[in-house]
């Protein structure tokens, strides 16, 4: 029997919008995802909520927990560290 496993830090809920981790490179970029499908890739804040306002939410918080879970930095890290 396949066993499931938690997310390391033990939450198991995860907003519909993911922001991946940036990417190394001259130009960097995350990628977005919502409902665990990649819609894109944001250079940007202003990126990441035109994704979402093409989803269907019209005035999106990026702050919000509860509609997005950023990986690897909040909404001001846009370069890989």
């Amino acid at each position: 029997m396949n066993e499931s496993r938690l997310p390391e830090d033990g939450d198991i809920f995860t907003p519909p919008v993911v922001v991946r981790p940036p990417t190394h490179g001259a130009r960097p970029y995350r990628r977005v995802e919502i409902y665990g499908r990649t819609v894109g890739r944001a250079t940007g804040p202003a990126d990441v909520a035109e994704f979402i306002r093409r989803a269907g939410v019209e005035d999106p918080d990026l702050g919000d927990p509860g509609l997005v879970g950023w990986e690897g930095g909040d909404e001001t890290v846009w370069e890989a560290r």
